[in-house]
């Protein structure tokens, strides 16, 4: 049986004037190219995060924003692109003018204790209560010419803090973003330099002379946006499905025994993608793709130590939606389990010529759906002296479009201290109501979900 829980409460939040943050030493005044992995249309939009940390009765009398925002001017040295500002060149190509200009920042008072935030915390990713604990300034979230980077430390009633923080994608991926947060948090406890120095060299991930396209990429198929594919976005519904080891296991009986040994992620990402599949009711002919983002750090021996540039793809798989709905579980894994297997290096070298060749194109959103496993990125585990983040990271979870969907496996500790992995879930409301009565009629174990209407 399924568990909801209604997030009802509300809070005020007093914050500074915006002012801006510059490297605490001189830095240099030059351009740097970013890659042509970096500068496709699928990553010109700022990701917001947020990190929770309690009272710490050691560190009574300090204010974090000071501890913060001083740390943040010393790392400004080290990553100084993040000081300057985008600008754009010929064909598109996007380049760092290194100006020093600096990032935003905002500190915060609200009026409410993390306690008071309950399992809230861990549902940030759609309500609009936190939009003021990492507040939008008037006119900073362009691509070019602005801020690179917005931060908020909002201080709480039980001495305890939100830290916010705002990045412009083309400069950074997730875990290029953590290694610039994990560095601020060094400084702030005491060290001098980073342990991990920043390594720009995007030309790692530059295209080839001349460019070739030596791979299918279906995840940048040009696809016509009909009425039948078209999601409305105007009642769009969320839902945050937890997945314990018990359900999980659960669901991994129900593979054949050759494809038992999958992943936790593939598991999840099939039974997700499926499920709301069959809940968009599209046309059995409909072409439908799974997106699978993967981290080239682990794949690409090249990539250096210390590389905070966008170093993933997507690799797709494409099927129909009667194909998708029709067959078992085990279909849908294979499909995600192909799509992974075509992550080579060569795979990676024709994703970046194809940006060159094709300008850069965003992903194909129609009939698409991706599910990014975000689990070992490791936002809850910056440390700025207060201890580990009692949760961390992405405050958009299960983005809906009018065309596809964007949702993540974030790491989840249910009200009994049961590690899971917790599933946020965008889709138009009435086939968020369909997805649930089938997920309810396909669990046998308990489900733990929280739902929050968008509005």
């Amino acid at each position: 049986m399924a568990m909801t829980q209604t997030i009802d409460f509300t809070f005020k939040v007093q914050k500074c004037e915006p002012e801006v943050i510059v490297p605490s030493n001189p830095t240099p005044h030059e351009f740097k190219q970013l890659s042509d992995m970096d500068d496709q249309e699928s990553f010109k939009f700022h990701v917001p995060l947020l990190n929770f940390y309690e009272h710490n009765p050691n560190l009574e009398e300090t204010d974090p924003a000071k501890i913060i925002k001083e740390a943040i001017a010393k790392t400004l040295v080290f990553y100084y692109p993040f000081a300057g500002r985008l600008r754009e060149g010929p064909g598109r190509k996007l380049f760092v003018e290194c100006t020093g200009e600096g990032i935003l920042f905002v500190e915060a008072d609200a009026d409410v204790t993390l306690q008071q935030f309950g399992d809230a915390l861990q549902f940030s990713s759609s309500l609009s209560m936190f939009e003021d604990i990492i507040y939008n300034v008037p006119n900073s979230d362009k691509i070019v010419n602005s801020p690179l980077l917005l931060v908020q430390v909002t201080r709480l009633k039980c001495g305890g803090f939100i830290f916010g923080i705002r990045f412009n994608h083309t400069m950074a991926d997730g875990f290029g973003l953590v290694q610039f947060m994990k560095a601020i948090a060094e400084i702030a406890r005491g060290a001098f330099a980073p342990s991990i120095f920043p390594v720009w060299q995007r030309a790692f991930l530059n295209a080839r002379d001349p460019p070739r396209v030596t791979c299918r990429h279906h995840e940048y198929d040009q696809v016509v946006v009909t009425e039948d594919t078209l999601i409305p976005i105007d009642n769009m519904a969320h839902r945050f499905i937890f997945f314990s080891p018990l359900q999980i296991s659960a669901l991994r009986h129900t593979l054949p025994i050759h494809l038992r040994h999958c992943s936790s992620f593939e598991l999840i990402a099939a039974y997700v993608w499926r499920l709301r599949t069959i809940a968009l009711q599209l046309s059995p002919e409909e072409e439908v793709r799974f997106l699978c983002p993967m981290n080239l750090r682990s794949k690409i021996n090249s990539l250096p130590i210390g590389y905070y540039g966008n170093a993933f793809v997507f690799p797709a798989e494409l099927t129909t939606a009667a194909k998708l709905c029709g067959n078992p579980l085990g279909y849908a894994v294979e499909l995600i389990r192909k799509a992974k297997a075509k992550m080579t290096k060569e795979y990676v070298k024709s994703v970046v010529d194809l940006m060159v060749i094709k300008g850069r194109p965003h992903y194909s959103e129609a009939g698409s759906f991706i599910i990014s496993d975000i689990r070992r990125i490791g936002f809850e585990e910056v440390d700025f002296g207060w201890g580990k983040a009692i949760f961390g990271g992405l405050t958009t979870g299960g983005l809906g479009t009018s065309a596809g969907t964007i949702s993540y496996c974030i790491p989840f500790m249910n009200k009994n201290g049961e590690k899971g992995i917790m599933v946020p879930l965008c889709l138009p409301a009435i086939a968020m109501k369909r997805f649930m009565a089938e997920f309810h009629a396909m669990s046998s174990v308990e489900q733990l979900v929280d739902e929050v209407d968008s509005h």
